[in-house]
C-alpha cells in the first residue's frame, strides 16, 4: 500500500509517519485473523528474519478448541513455533488505532503446505505459467444487530434485535437514515486499501451488501479478509454486531459470498475472457476455465462451503445454488457469465457463502477453473430459466451436508493434484472435526420434535 519493499524504505516509512504501534497477524484455516502487538526493534526483526507463531493457530477451531485428528499441530508437535514470513505489501495504517500499522503474513517450511494465503498464490503462480493474471473481486452480504458480544450470549442467541427492521432491498431511505454508518464503513475501508465499490441495503433485517474493488487476487483475497475482519471492528465499536455466517435465522434469507473472476493476458492486460464475436462474448479462454469450475466445484465444495451453518442456505429459493451449473445473467445457476465487455467480462462463484476464507474459497474457484483450462474442456448445457428446476448431466447436484462434501474432496484426484495431498489431509481433518462437533450436539430442533411425542 505504501511502497515499502525492503527494510531501508520500512525503516524510512516508520520515521516519517511516526509510528509507535506494530500489529502483526496471520489468517487461520477459517479465515479468522489470529495477531499480537510487537513494540518496533521487534517489528523491525521479524520483518528481516520472520518470527514464529504458535502452530495452535492450526490446529484449533474457531472456538479454540484443540483438534485431534491432525498432523501439523498438536499435543504431538508440543504445540511448537510455526515459522512466518511477514509480506511487506500488506502493510496498511490502522484508521482506529493512532500511528498503528499491520502487517500479515503466511507460514512457510513445512506449514506452507497447509497455509491458506500460500495456497492461493500456488494458484497464481499455475496461472501466471500459462501467462494469465487472475483478477477478482469479492462481494459480501452480512447483518448489523443492535446488540454487544455480551448481549447475544446473554440472549443465547435468541430474540436479537436487528439494526433495522423488516425485509427492505436497495431501500434509500434506510442508508440515507442511517448514512452515518454507510459513510464510516466507506471511509474506513479506502483507509485501509480496501475500496468498497458499492454499498446497499438487502432483503432482510438489517443486511447490507458491500461489493469490494476489482484487485489481482491475492490482494482481492487480502481485502476480503480484511473487510470482514473490521466491519466487525467497526461494528463492535458502535456498540453494534454485524455477522457474516451464512445463516443466522430460519426465516429471512441467507448471505452470501460471491466471487468473480477474470483473466488477463500478462503481456498486454488485455481480458482474455472477452471474444466480441463468441457467444455471449466468451473467449475459448473463458469457456474452458467456466467448465473446469463447473466439472469439479462438487470435489472442492469444503474449501468453499466449509461450515455446517454454510448448508443451511443451500436450499431451493433462497438465492443460493443447489446444483453445479452455470447460465448467462442467471442468479439461480452456480457459476453466472457475465457479459461485460472488454473490461468487464467475468465470472461469478455464486455458491460462496459470506463465512468462506477468501483465500480458500478463490483458491478452488481459481484453480477448478484454471484446470478447465489446461485440460481444454467444454462447457455442458447452458441452464436457462430456473436453475431449481434444471435436471440432468448438466446440473449435477452438490453435497447437502458438509461431511458428505468433505468425504468427496479427500477422495478427489483433482484436489489432490492443484492443492497438495498434505493440504487435502489436513483440511478434510479439520471439516470432519466441525462435523463430530456438530453430530454429538443436542440443539433445540431435536427437543422440541422427539421430547415428547416420539
Amino acid at each position: 500500500m505504501h511502497g515499502v519493499t525492503n527494510l531501508d524504505e520500512l525503516v524510512a516509512f516508520l520515521d516519517a509517519h511516526n509510528i509507535r504501534r506494530h500489529k502483526i497477524g496471520v489468517f487461520d484455516v477459517d479465515g479468522i485473523m489470529r495477531g499480537k502487538y510487537v513494540e518496533r526493534d521487534k517489528f523491525i526483526s521479524v520483518c528481516k528474519s520472520g518470527f514464529g507463531f504458535c502452530d495452535v493457530v492450526l490446529g484449533w477451531d474457531s472456538a479454540d478448541a484443540l483438534l485431534d485428528n491432525l498432523k501439523v499441530s498438536g499435543w504431538h508437535t508440543g504445540y511448537r513455533d510455526a515459522p512466518v514470513e511477514l509480506d511487506l505489501s500488506t502493510l496498511r495504517h490502522l484508521p482506529f488505532e493512532e500511528d498503528t500499522i499491520i502487517v500479515f503474513g503466511n507460514f512457510v517450511g513445512e506449514y506452507a503446505k497447509v497455509c491458506p494465503r500460500t495456497l492461493l498464490q500456488r494458484q497464481i503462480e499455475r496461472a501466471a505459467a500459462l501467462g494469465l493474471v487472475p483478477k477478482a473481486a469479492l462481494e459480501y452480504e452480512f447483518f448489523l444487530f443492535d446488540e454487544t458480544p455480551q448481549s447475544v450470549r446473554d440472549k443465547g442467541y435468541r430474540d436479537l434485535r436487528p439494526f433495522t427492521p423488516g425485509m427492505f432491498g436497495y431501500s434509500v431511505l434506510r442508508s440515507t437514515v442511517h448514512s452515518d454508518i454507510y459513510h464510516e464503513l466507506f471511509d474506513t475501508m479506502v483507509a485501509m486499501d480496501c475500496d468498497i465499490e458499492a454499498l446497499h441495503t438487502e432483503t432482510g433485517p438489517g443486511v447490507l451488501e458491500a461489493a469490494i474493488r476489482v484487485d489481482d487476487a491475492l490482494r482481492a483475497a487480502d481485502k476480503g479478509a480484511l473487510f470482514k475482519t473490521f466491519t466487525k471492528v467497526l461494528a463492535q465499536r458502535r456498540g453494534l454486531m454485524a455477522t457474516f455466517m451464512a445463516k443466522w435465522s430460519s426465516d429471512v434469507p441467507g448471505q452470501s459470498g460471491h466471487i468473480h473472476i477474470s483473466l488477463t493476458d500478462a503481456k498486454t492486460n488485455e481480458n482474455r475472457f472477452w471474444d466480441p464475436a463468441g457467444e455471449h462474448q466468451m473467449s475459448a479462454t473463458m469457456r474452458h476455465f467456466v467448465a473446469g469450475q463447473v466439472k469439479y466445484m462438487p470435489e472442492v465444495l469444503p474449501m468453499v462451503c466449509s461450515t455446517i451453518n454454510a448448508y443451511r442456505r443451500m436450499v431451493p429459493g433462497v438465492w443460493a445454488p443447489t446444483a453445479s451449473n452455470w447460465g448467462v445473467e442467471n442468479r439461480t445457476t452456480a457459476i453466472r457469465v457475465i457479459p461485460g465487455g472488454a473490461k468487464g467480462q467475468r465470472s461469478e462463484y455464486r455458491i460462496g457463502p459470506a463465512d468462506a476464507n477468501p483465500y480458500l474459497a478463490l483458491a478452488a474457484a481459481l484453480g477448478t477453473g484454471l484446470r478447465g483450462i489446461e485440460e481444454r474442456l467444454e462447457l455442458p448445457e447452458i441452464v436457462r430459466g430456473n436453475a431449481y428446476d434444471a435436471k440432468g448431466p448438466h446440473s449435477v447436484a452438490l453435497p447437502c451436508t458438509l461431511r458428505e462434501a468433505t468425504l468427496a474432496f479427500e477422495r478427489s484426484a483433482v484436489a489432490a493434484e492443484l492443492f497438495g495431498t498434505a493440504f487435502v489431509e489436513h483440511y478434510a481433518a479439520t471439516r470432519h472435526w466441525e462435523d463430530r462437533q456438530f453430530r454429538k450436539h443436542v440443539a433445540d430442533w431435536d427437543l422440541a420434535r422427539y421430547f415428547e411425542i416420539i
